[in-house]
């Protein structure tokens, strides 16, 4: 389906935009009220990461306050909870397959002792359901953003001594050749084009300029992969994705760019062995 009104009608975005942003609550409405249904599911695979969090959220404290972006409420989440809890083969359509998979396996004190942490184990399998999208346009960009998380995620580990094949979540072939390889470029050379370029951020000392060159990546792969989409749900969908990369600056200094590398040490140094 293509959508000229909506697109012919959205700010033509740029990289170092800071004003004239719509919120993405408007933006997730506005585009709730247009999408088909097959494109709003598109969307909401999109969303499922606040769910993600709000998932996680919510089996640390029920009163946790919920991501607004996430299409569960807590009242959602209680009833899921119950409905995993009582029946072996549950049917629900608010419960995604991995989400099933995630509550199951940590309810299962076997499985449990495996898992190296909740949060890796419910992103493998979000990122493992998101890439095998039938759109190409979602598939692919799943497949890379998780190949730019665990490029990075292990060039973090190799520098801090931590355990790399512990560290990296998801199994495709950038996955499956970081957890194999002991070379420089962990034998991605004419697998991931971008690897030279991910091992030059990680050598950036300005943190804040690290993060805003990892978007610039990911902004640059929207561009390219919509170029020739001019009316289709996958521009609508770049358009939503480049929406939260810009709304990621806005509150983000160079204080919080710290304070998100030291989270993601801790987060290695407490989930992976040394």
């Amino acid at each position: 389906m293509n959508y000229y009104c909506l697109i012919a009608g959205l700010p033509d975005l740029q990289p170092d935009q800071g004003k004239g942003l719509p919120s993405m609550e408007t933006l997730l409405e506005e585009l709730q009220e247009t999408l088909s249904p097959d494109d709003a599911a598109l969307l909401r695979l999109l969303q499922m990461q606040y769910d993600n969090h709000n998932l996680l959220a919510y089996l640390a404290d029920k009163d946790a306050p919920l991501h607004p972006l996430g299409t569960l409420t807590a009242t959602d989440w209680a009833e899921l909870m119950v409905l995993v809890d009582e029946t072996d083969n549950p049917q629900d359509a608010r419960l995604q397959p991995y989400m099933l998979t995630f509550l199951q396996t940590i309810n299962d004190e076997k499985k449990r002792e495996n898992i190296y942490s909740q949060e890796n184990l419910l992103t493998t399998l979000y990122y493992d359901f998101g890439s095998n999208s039938e759109n190409k346009f979602v598939a692919e960009w799943f497949n890379y953003c998780l190949n730019i998380n665990n490029i990075l995620t292990a060039l973090i580990c190799r520098k801090h001594g931590f355990d790399i094949k512990q560290a990296i979540i998801g199994n495709n072939t950038v996955a499956q050749a970081i957890r194999t390889s002991n070379t420089r470029d962990f034998g991605l050379a004419g697998i991931f084009d971008e690897t030279d370029t991910l091992m030059a951020i990680a050598d950036e000392p300005n943190l804040l300029e690290r993060e805003k060159k990892i978007d610039l990546l990911k902004w640059n792969w929207l561009e390219d992969k919509t170029f020739f989409h001019y009316f289709s749900i996958e521009r609508v969908l770049a358009f939503w994705l480049k929406c939260e990369l810009l709304h990621r600056w806005d509150n983000l200094t160079a204080e919080n760019g710290q304070q998100i590398f030291r989270q993601l040490l801790n987060e290695l140094k407490k989930d992976v062995k040394l």
